[in-house]
């Protein structure tokens, strides 16, 4: 099975696709989530700098924005419940 290389530009990803992709390996993959719903209400609050560099650094690990990672840790722990 074949990994998915890793693009420089979009017209490279573009033209892999244009490829027969059958005997790729879909186990590299990661779920996608899409933010779909309105943003209506804000939170603002103070951290230390050593946990803002944390969830920094796992935001960055996962490829998200780090205040779309605190939304994800958030919505995760109250499914929880």
């Amino acid at each position: 099975m074949k990994k998915v290389p890793k693009f420089k530009t979009d017209k490279e990803a573009e033209e892999f696709l244009e490829k027969d992709l059958s005997g790729l390996d879909f186990s590299q993959f990661k779920p996608m989530r899409f933010e779909i719903s309105k943003k209506e209400a804000s939170l603002n609050m103070r951290v230390p700098a050593p946990l803002m560099e944390a969830v920094r650094a796992k935001a960055k690990a996962q490829g998200v924005p780090y205040s779309r990672y605190v939304r994800m840790v958030l919505e995760e722990d109250l499914r929880k419940s």
